[in-house]
């Protein structure tokens, strides 16, 4: 009895500190870095503001059927600026940007909202719009810390007949080694 105290003793102890140290709990996926943690997206006015002065812009309604389309003057207007920038959390191995990283692309959306809540429109409703971008402060981002600032124009129509809205702006980046970065935001129009 006493061999079996003295042996099983050490060995369950062992045998616990193998366990507890094979327990260990995975790395928390929360913990990695994204796209969005290292580029910041800014507007400016943040919340947007439209008006009605459209100057007369048009966009075509299809009808289809063999019938005539229809053309409608657009609603609300908006102008507004943005600023992408990369942070330090570029730098993290995580993500491991390859500098210059080169703004490719950028494109917006706009759909109708109440309250900063997307209420897509029901039925065969549709949102119409078009943008211009009309002015770019450049299209490289040479190190952490740099920046692009763009200016947009927006005429839009919504089927709520409302002026408020969400503009999702979408930005594509290639870094040096050809890695495709992708990073969208959203801003209000106010009501």
């Amino acid at each position: 009895m006493r061999f079996a105290t003295r042996f099983l003793s050490p060995f369950a102890l062992c045998l616990a500190l193998l366990a507890t140290a094979a327990c260990q709990s995975p790395t928390d996926p929360s913990d990695a870095l994204s796209t969005d943690d290292a580029v910041d997206v800014s507007a400016t006015p943040n919340p947007i503001l439209a008006d009605s002065a459209t100057s007369g812009r048009t966009y075509r309604i299809v009808r289809g059927n063999n019938q005539p389309d229809d053309i409608a003057a657009y609603d609300w207007h908006a102008t507004f600026g943005t600023t992408v920038s990369v942070n330090s959390n570029a730098a993290d191995d995580d993500l491991d940007f390859a500098f210059p990283i080169r703004l490719t692309s950028a494109s917006l959306v706009v759909r109708q909202a109440t309250g900063g809540i997307v209420t897509p429109p029901t039925g065969t409703e549709k949102e119409y719009y078009e943008f211009v971008t009309y002015n770019a402060s450049g299209n490289t981002l040479p190190e952490v810390g740099s920046g692009v600032s763009m200016m947009f124009e927006v005429w839009y129509d919504l089927p709520a007949l409302r002026k408020e809205a969400v503009v999702t702006v979408t930005y594509t980046f290639v870094d040096n080694d050809g890695l495709t970065i992708s990073r969208s935001a959203d801003f209000n129009i106010a009501p």
